[in-house]
């Protein structure tokens, strides 16, 4: 691996005034020594520099050769060969014959290639930089290049792979002070964006916070036993029955609604208003409702577990008495609400029990005021009755009948009846015979057609049918109203509680060592996502 060669100092010297500038000393200089160090010399376009040994040429070719140029040098010392008028034989040749000239042709163009005398001029020439003193220039229109008496150019050389060792040498120097240097500027940021901000965090945990006292309780919601047979009873010993009401419950003391009325009976924005308490957690004087309710979320923490039906609260509080004091508040305002839960269904099922009532009783009165009319529409009281009696009377004469036909046939069969007994059994088989007739005449009326005794004991039975129901529906009717009014008067569900808040001797929050190691964790995660995000933004640019 080669690199590009410095460029030299070159001390142009000036002719004194009236004096022709002195043509172009130069000082030959080994082919194996570096480009840079040789010395401007004559150069004239159109000729080759030959060597006039060819064993010193074949010499010259193969140190160029034992440098190891790379190809791109090699083409690159042609091109600059023929821009200035050589033809050499080979990649080799252009190299040898421009260092024979003193051109590096490995170096970029310098400022004192710029200054090209201008034809015509006198007394030394005029160059094209104007306000720039004259510089004393050769025949070929170069520099003179003048140097040191005190300071020869080194004779010394060195093999090739001693240079490439240098160079690599140099190379991993170069790597190893970036590599340190990017370490250190990696140490900063982490130090700036992670520790300096964790130990902020850390010092405000350990010596700055208020200690914040926390006192845990536990309650739950049962729901009151019922003596009905119904679906409903197969939960009514588990928590399923009282979900709803415990996460009503939950919800309404997280509510603003429970800060507010805490703040009236316990005082809870003068507590977190004290002086003593850190900035990041008082609460400023004649602060809103909204930033009292942030800091009441923050300070109070109420979960639910559903499969347990259980309702764990924890209050946290400057001292802890005012915490204890704060968490029987709160339970007190949740069995209020825990009442008001189901005290408007409870009246209003004694509201409907109520009016179910009286519809039924304005039903049965209807019912007993049509049986009434239609015994008064027959002028028999029982239709059922008199038809029986009709149906006995008719079975009567018809024995009797009988039994006179029968007396009557006995006269007959004698030889010489009597007249006048044979005439009283005919008279009496007549009679009996129209009686029936007259029996059955009614019974006949009474059985069939719209205003027969059968058709109207069908509406008096229905009548007192619709009346039985009637009765039975006003029964119920009274049998709920009288449970609604027991279920109001009693206590539907109840909140038990199952942990006291007690006070606690010891400061619960804040958590110095685990809230610094989530502190840290946080900036962290944050200077890892940005470092990422900009190494992926720069790499999408660059490309």
């Amino acid at each position: 691996m080669t690199t590009k060669p410095k460029a030299k100092k070159f001390r142009i010297r000036r002719p004194e005034p009236g004096q022709v500038a002195a043509a172009p000393q130069t000082e030959p200089r080994p082919a194996s020594t570096s480009p840079g160090r040789a010395a401007a010399q004559d150069k004239t376009p159109g000729t080759a520099a030959a060597s006039p040994n060819p064993a010193a040429e074949a010499a010259d070719l193969d140190a160029i050769r034992a440098e190891g140029l790379t190809g791109r040098q090699l083409r690159l010392a042609r091109r600059v060969a023929q821009k200035n008028g050589f033809e050499p034989a080979s990649d080799l040749d252009a190299v040898r014959m421009l260092r024979a000239r003193g051109i590096d042709p490995f170096q970029r163009s310098s400022m004192l290639e710029l200054v090209v005398p201008e034809t015509g001029g006198s007394g030394g020439g005029k160059r094209s930089g104007a306000g720039l003193p004259a510089l004393p220039i050769d025949s070929e229109g170069l520099p003179e290049p003048v140097a040191p008496k005190s300071q020869l150019p080194s004779t010394e050389t060195a093999s090739p792979a001693e240079r490439r060792a240098a160079e690599i040498m140099k190379i991993q120097q170069e790597l190893a002070k970036r590599r340190r240097k990017k370490q250190m500027m990696l140490l900063g940021r982490l130090a700036f964006f992670v520790m300096l901000p964790t130990v902020l965090a850390g010092y405000y945990f350990y010596v700055v916070a208020t200690p914040m006292y926390a006192t845990k309780s536990e309650f739950l919601i049962l729901k009151a036993e019922n003596s009905a047979s119904s679906m409903g009873s197969l939960f009514s010993g588990t928590q399923f029955a009282t979900n709803q009401d415990a996460i009503a419950v939950q919800s309404y003391l997280m509510s603003k609604d429970a800060m507010l009325r805490l703040d009236r009976d316990e005082g809870f924005k003068a507590h977190y208003q004290q002086a003593r308490i850190d900035p990041l957690q008082r609460l400023d004087e004649g602060a809103s409702n909204e930033e009292a309710y942030g800091i009441y979320k923050r300070n109070i923490e109420i979960g639910y577990d559903p499969t347990e039906g259980v309702v764990k609260m924890e209050v946290q509080a400057a001292d802890p008495e005012t915490a204890a004091r704060f968490s029987r508040a709160l339970i007190g305002y949740a069995e209020t609400r825990v009442d008001n839960l189901s005290l408007r269904k409870r009246s209003n099922a004694v509201t409907d029990a109520e009016v179910g009532l009286e519809e039924a009783q304005a039903d049965r009165q209807e019912a007993q005021e049509k049986l009434v009319r239609l015994q008064q529409q027959g002028s028999v009281i029982d239709p059922e009755g008199r038809i029986a009696s009709l149906r006995t009377q008719i079975s009567n004469v018809e024995v009797q009948l009988q039994e006179k036909q029968l007396t009557l046939q006995a006269l007959l069969d004698n030889a010489r009846p009597n007249s006048s007994r044979v005439e009283g059994a005919q008279g009496d088989v007549r009679r009996l015979e129209a009686l029936l007739v007259d029996l059955n005449a009614q019974m006949t009326s009474a059985t069939t057609g719209e205003d027969s005794l059968a058709e109207k004991a069908v509406q008096i039975q229905l009548a007192q049918a619709d009346l039985a129901t009637r009765d039975l529906m006003l029964q119920t009717a009274l049998e709920r109203l009288e449970q609604a009014r027991r279920d109001a008067e009693s206590q539907a569900r109840y909140l038990t509680t199952s942990v006291e808040p007690v006070a606690s001797e010891d400061p619960s929050y804040p958590r110095a060592f685990e809230n610094t190691i989530l502190a840290f964790l946080i900036f962290s995660g944050i200077y890892l996502m940005i470092s990422l995000t900009a190494s992926i933004l720069r790499e999408q640019v660059s490309t």
